[in-house]
């Protein structure tokens, strides 16, 4: 028998705002946090409940309030029939169309009693290595945080304040010399700075440099040959196309909240990976809630950084087992299985 999971029943749509303190004080190249602030969209009918959570971007100048109104303002659409698909058309990228997106997709595997990857024709779940962040500081205390995480098998380093940078690289991998290393600049440094600072990132055995240039500053990349495959992250996002990036990166940062949902995702990963492309799932600093549809794209990925339950000072009940940097999967009843 075959099911229209494309058309949705009148639906009720909740939106709501949690905050989660950090463990610690989480800091990138364009400041601080001490908490994870979400929102939490819950979608009902039938006598099912889909949940999706998203945070919102402050980089391209979303706000809690600004998204918990985006989601109000479509709710008024789901008071009738419609489809699954229309959501693009009515909502812009970003965390509001996300945590829709992300609701009715877990409506559709209450409903129909099968899980989102079967839903969605994607591999099945399986355990998976996640990169564990250390958050930019002084390069005593990075290498600190990374001896505590030296028995993980990724760390993702935070970089992009340039002139200790190349000493941040040298600690951190004197301090964890079997990890796997991928540095993210956030936009941090020069074109200058990138040429300075490869060579070192090479040395460290780093596997990838994240973003290193303002997204818009970054056509240089196209006559540049790079020791350490680049990943674009800030760069993907509005018009830009995948083939130009494909110029410039040999990967591509895939976060759900930047992209608007799962289901633009699972299109942009195909996307990418015609273009030649690796796929990065990355993720903002959000619960488990927030990671499980992203981690339904990991087996298409050759990187996954889905630590944000791991910076929490204390995640949802029924969340995410991270065991030694390796997410173990579950049928956990918190998202996407029946």
């Amino acid at each position: 028998m075959h099911f229209d999971h494309d058309a949705l029943p009148p639906l009720t749509v909740d939106i709501g705002m949690e905050s989660f303190a950090l463990l610690r004080p989480f800091r990138i190249s364009r400041g601080s946090k001490t908490k994870a602030d979400v929102i939490v969209a819950t979608v009902q009918a039938e006598g099912h409940q889909g949940l999706g959570e998203a945070v919102p971007y402050p980089r391209y100048g979303e706000t809690i309030a600004q998204s918990v109104e985006e989601v109000r303002k479509a709710a008024r659409t789901f008071a009738q029939p419609m489809r699954h698909s229309d959501l693009e058309q009515l909502m812009p990228a970003g965390a509001a169309r996300n945590a829709l997106d992300c609701a009715l997709w877990d409506w559709n595997a209450k409903k129909f009693g099968q899980s989102v990857s079967s839903l969605a024709s994607l591999p099945p779940l399986a355990d998976v290595i996640t990169a564990f962040t250390i958050s930019l500081d002084r390069s005593d205390i990075m290498a600190q945080q990374a001896a505590k995480a030296a028995h993980m098998p990724l760390l993702k380093i935070k970089l992009g304040d340039a002139p200790h940078d190349a000493e941040r690289m040298r600690a951190i991998h004197e301090a964890a010399p079997k990890a796997r290393l991928i540095v993210d600049a956030n936009e941090g440094w020069t074109f200058d700075t990138l040429q300075e600072l490869a060579p070192t990132a090479a040395a460290c055995g780093v596997e990838l440099i994240e973003q290193p240039l303002r997204a818009g500053e970054d056509g240089i990349l196209e006559s540049y040959y790079a020791p350490v495959p680049l990943c674009a992250d800030e760069s993907f996002h509005g018009t830009i196309s995948i083939a130009t990036l494909a110029k410039r990166y040999s990967a591509v940062n895939i976060k759900l909240d930047k992209i608007g949902g799962l289901s633009a995702a699972i299109r942009q990963c195909r996307a990418v990976q015609s273009a030649g492309m690796d796929i990065f799932i990355g993720c903002m600093v959000g619960s488990s809630l927030a990671m499980m549809p992203a981690l339904h794209l990991a087996p298409l990925a050759r990187w996954v950084d889905l630590d944000g339950p791991l910076l929490l000072a204390k995640d949802r009940a029924n969340g995410l087992t991270i065991k030694d940097g390796v997410i173990k999967v579950s049928r956990s009843g918190l998202w996407g299985f029946p």
